[in-house]
């Protein structure tokens, strides 16, 4: 049976709701001949067949063939061409086009149709034989690099040895004969690789480069792409053919690329890049060091008018800051893509503040187009503004903020270093697509070539990642892995700054300063405090992390870990004593010293956040954290034994290692911490009760308001164990409130962090208040893993290889313990309908988790103080998104 699917597409069919079939450039391609911007005639050959013969071991879906000769048919009829025509040839371009934005990540090939039987009506239909024999050996080239497999130094060599035998530096420089001769050279050596098989027909060789381009869908550096930015594998991309146009007729055409805003800074002005007589890999890879689009009025200033004119309109007609590429032969304007373009974090924000300001978008859509890591990345520190350093070189400014780092000159070594989490500066004559594992994971990037719109300059904006690109004069040896700079040489491990707002480079590491909070940003945690149901707390245990939280919008504490405050070293001793106690009397006594320390804590704490609730959970960690290592503890003794040191102080050093021995355990997490450490010793719960109230109150009278208390009792699994902590806790607020004459609303709930207390909620709920579910505990106790372990083992590779989506401790894996959660909620409220519900694990500031939260109906999630505006935006879009 013939498969009757349709996987071939002409320019005519297409618009931008065809995005999933036809990739992103091809729909845009359709969607700007529609609206009538000029655009080179192409087909497109859908994500749909890619898909096919990625799920079918490479072999294509039946028909597909013969689909692509019709699609060629039909366009040579348009173009009055014919791909291999000794008269009228038809050039084209083959490109990928995946859903979502892969800059740089898949393949191209350009030229192609170009052959021995054509390019002398090439070079006479242009009036240029330079420029036809230029196309040439650029397709030999990339034909044989993207097409056979060859490696590509194999023709950057021989290019190489031809400039140095002329003495052109520039590809350009180069004149005809040059190129004839450099083209049979690349013959010659495609050959000589391929042993013969190089391919002359020219259909043959449309069918094999659409096929490399489906191939490349899976190359190494698309599968990193694709992971750090949570792209699907299985969208597969589209590949357009389109008719060439050319950059490289002479000095009346160029190519380019530009954007209808700033992406650095969001602000609406001039922004791009352009070369004459060039093509626009030269541009985007980085080949050769562009102009800025600004010099082009002077030079093509009809092609320049007209392209402004544009670029107004596809921003206009998209509603989003546009990404183009452009051709410009002998003075006639093409574009040859559109696209939402990759900006910086702060032009993210600009960008869609600006467009509600202008009416083009609402506040709606504008909560949608940002992503809540973008406002994350505004939090990041920047380089102090007092520094007296002075710039060791200033390159161009290609993707803001400050980066501070060891050098490693290699992708692979950078991608070593900075995943074992060491801060990197990854330096490149130019990055290519192949650099981006070790790009993703570097502070930053610094590169001696290269624009504002090369691979690096984009890749890095997108990702949030400093970059100084083209630094003039600076000498990089990638062999011995160096970089000289003004005469000074930097080699791998040595420390620089880069200033990605300024171009600037440093040497050494300049102090940092925290971020800013600018208008734009506040406007956009306006907008979705207006839309989001999910109220969003903060995890913080002193005044200034509290402060900092209700500075950045916190709704409260959602988490104040009290275990923090017991490891302070004035407090240590004091703790101490209390685990060595050998009676109760002597426990009493040393908590009654740690008291009015926890006391003085809250204060700070619920000064910061009056008026707000606030929870605080009482001790979570076993005894044995407060004390010294076991080992360590046993050789001090032992030093102390030889030594024949003092006797009073060998007895107590042998105290605390008995202590140390009767607190050790195989398996602490699971053991005696939380609640059933209190229910061996109810006065730490006691005494943590009475200096919470004991705080509150003193805050209601120096300020005149105070928190909305609430106690939490950890690692809960028994209804019973709740009661009789919940007990414990009551009878102490209760005796606070006597002595005071005064009293103040307070709850008493308990943190759901092991399954069983989530598979019995019904129950537990009878004695609590609240819920606040842990999910860091929740997932190991869930899944069975030790996350410490996990992480440092398994996890990495499990991702890897996608056994698991996600690490299930950065995002929430839903499928399991969201399940968990689920029915934690369901089965407390079926026990109280109004029981009040958050979570605050570290899954509170995710953005997929915040949205599963939200769908469960939560009441709030707590997170990190610096990324309460994540989820702020997070709980809105989960809300507008449905």
């Amino acid at each position: 049976m013939t498969d009757q699917t349709k996987y071939v597409y002409d320019l005519s069919e297409g618009d931008v709701s065809l995005k999933n079939l036809l990739g992103g450039k091809g729909a845009n391609l359709a969607e700007m001949n529609k609206i009538g911007v000029p655009v080179p005639d192409a087909f497109t050959v859908t994500t749909q067949a890619c898909v096919a013969a990625m799920n079918n071991g490479g072999t294509w879906p039946q028909g597909l063939a013969e689909q692509i000769d019709a699609g060629l048919s039909r366009l040579e009829e348009r173009t009055g061409k014919t791909l291999g025509s000794p008269d009228k040839p038809l050039l084209v371009s083959v490109r990928s086009g995946a859903v979502f934005s892969m800059p740089g990540m898949m393949d191209t090939i350009l030229n192609l149709g170009i052959s021995d039987d054509t390019v002398e009506a090439v070079a006479a239909l242009a009036g240029n034989e330079r420029f036809a024999w230029d196309c040439y050996r650029r397709f030999i080239q990339m034909y044989g690099e993207v097409v056979e497999g060859i490696s590509p130094h194999v023709f950057e060599d021989a290019l190489t040895a031809m400039k140095a035998d002329r003495g052109a530096e520039q590809d350009t420089d180069l004149s005809a004969a040059d190129l004839k001769e450099l083209t049979r050279q690349f013959q010659e050596l495609a050959n000589r690789e391929l042993g013969g098989d190089w391919t002359s027909d020219p259909k043959q060789q449309l069918l094999r480069a659409v096929n490399a381009v489906f191939a490349s869908w899976l190359n190494p550096r698309a599968e990193v792409y694709r992971k750090s930015q949570g792209i699907s594998r299985n969208l597969g991309t589209a590949v357009n053919v389109q008719e060439m146009v050319f950059g490289n007729r002479g000095e009346t055409s160029a190519t380019g690329v530009c954007f209808s805003r700033n992406p650095s800074t969001g602000v609406k002005e001039l922004y791009g890049e352009f070369l004459t007589n060039a093509q626009g890999e030269d541009v985007v890879a980085g080949i050769r060091t562009p102009r800025p689009l600004a010099e082009m009025e002077g030079v093509l200033p009809e092609a320049f008018h007209e392209l402004l004119a544009t670029m107004d309109a596809l921003e206009l007609h998209n509603k989003d800051m546009q990404d183009m590429e452009f051709t410009i032969e002998d003075g006639k304007l093409y574009m040859l893509q559109t696209r939402n373009g990759k900006r910086t974090a702060a032009a993210t924000v600009k960008t869609a503040v600006d467009m509600v300001d202008e009416g083009l978008i609402t506040t709606d859509e504008a909560l949608l187009r940002i992503n809540p890591a973008d406002l994350d990345a505004l939090l990041h520190p920047g380089i102090d503004p007092d520094h007296t350093a002075t710039p060791i070189v200033k390159g161009l400014p290609a993707s803001p903020g400050a980066a501070v780092g060891a050098l490693s000159f290699d992708a692979d070594d950078a991608a070593e270093r900075g995943g074992r989490g060491e801060q990197i500066i990854l330096v490149r004559y130019e990055t290519t697509p192949d650099d981006i594992h070790g790009v993703m994971v570097s502070q930053g990037v610094l590169t001696a070539h290269g624009g504002m719109t090369s691979h690096a300059a984009v890749v890095a904006r997108g990702m949030g990642i400093t970059c100084v690109a083209g630094a003039p004069g600076i000498k990089i040896d990638p062999l011995g892995k160096t970089v000289a700079i003004d005469g000074v040489v930097y080699g791998t491990g040595d420390v620089l700054t880069l200033n990605g707002s300024t171009g600037e480079v440093f040497a050494g590491a300049l102090p940092l300063v925290p971020p800013s909070i600018n208008e734009d940003f506040e406007k956009v945690g306006r907008w979705a405090d207006a839309v989001r149901r999910l109220g969003v707390r903060a995890n913080a245990e002193n005044f200034e992390d509290a402060s900092k939280a209700r500075e950045l919008g916190a709704e409260g504490i959602g988490l104040a870990r009290t275990e923090h405050m017991f490891m302070a070293a004035d407090r240590l001793p004091a703790v101490r004593k209390m685990i060595l106690a050998e009676n109760e009397d002597q426990r009493a006594d040393a908590l009654a010293e740690i008291l009015p320390m926890q006391q003085v804590d809250f204060e700070g704490i619920f000064t910061a956040m009056k008026g707000l609730p606030v929870t605080v959970r009482l001790l979570d960690p076993p005894l044995h954290e407060f004390l010294p290592n076991l080992v360590e503890q046993s050789v001090l003794v032992k030093e102390l034994e030889l030594t024949g040191a003092d006797e009073a102080r060998l007895a107590a050093e042998r105290a605390t290692l008995a202590q140390v021995k009767k607190l050790h355990e195989q398996n602490p997490m699971l053991g005696t911490r939380g609640c059933r450490l209190a229910m061996l010793y109810p006065s730490i719960p006691d005494m943590q009760a009475r200096a919470i109230i004991r705080a509150a109150l003193a805050v209601l009278e120096r300020e005149g308001e105070t928190v909305g208390v609430e106690i939490m009792i950890p690692l809960v699994a028994y209804e019973s164990e709740l009661k009789a902590q919940r007990e414990i806790v009551v009878a102490a607020v209760e005796d606070e409130f006597a002595k005071a004459g005064k009293r103040l609303d307070y709850l008493v709930g308990t943190m759901i962090e092991i399954p069983r207390a989530a598979l019995t909620a019904d129950q537990i709920a009878r004695e609590a208040d609240f819920f606040s579910f842990g999910t860091n505990d929740l997932t190991q106790t869930g899944i069975g893993i030790s996350r410490d372990d996990a992480e440092a083992g398994f996890l990495g590779a499990y991702v890897d290889t996608e056994v698991i989506e996600k690490n299930p401790f950065e995002s929430l894996d839903v499928s399991g313990v969201g399940q968990l959660v689920a029915l934690g909620v369901e089965k407390g409220r079926s026990t109280k309908p109004t029981l009040k519900t958050g979570v605050c694990g570290e899954h509170g500031g995710d953005p997929a988790s915040i949205e599963f939260f939200n769908s469960v109906g939560l009441d709030y999630v707590s997170c990190s103080p610096f990324r309460v505006p994540v989820a702020r935006l997070a709980a809105a879009r989960s809300v507008l998104l449905g």
